[in-house]
């Protein structure tokens, strides 16, 4: 996708038509499990924060990628052998459905760090 949207819906109503409903369940499963995260853009493309930077996501040529910090990725490797990844990257192929179970557990995961991220920022 070219161009920098405003906000996270004018991002999904930018992408391909028949992209928009697997974005908006991204989206929609983000928000399930961190309902009190900010919503916004940053990069260009779609960003939450909760107690630090959550989750990004971006729709790419042949894949939806998913952006977490570090270690998530590394912690989960088993479950995402199957998926092309890096230390802060997911790609999730277009003409696969979403493992949307699996995206929550690691939007879980990273929220977990960040909570005692803020904690031991808290202590010191």
């Amino acid at each position: 996708m070219k161009g920098s949207a405003k906000d996270v819906d004018e991002y999904i109503a930018n992408a391909p038509a028949e992209m928009q409903d697997k974005l908006r369940q991204l989206r929609a499963a983000i928000k399930q499990v961190a309902p009190k995260a900010l919503e916004g853009t940053s990069y260009k493309m779609p960003y939450y924060d909760y107690k630090g930077r959550l989750v990004w996501f971006a729709l790419l040529k042949s894949n939806i990628g998913l952006y977490l910090r570090p270690p998530v990725i590394e912690r989960h490797k088993n479950e995402l052998a199957k998926y092309r990844t890096t230390k802060s990257a997911i790609n999730f192929p277009l003409d696969q459905e979403l493992p949307v179970l699996l995206i929550k557990k690691l939007i879980k995961a990273r929220m977990k760090m960040n909570e005692a991220e803020e904690d031991d920022e808290k202590i010191a």
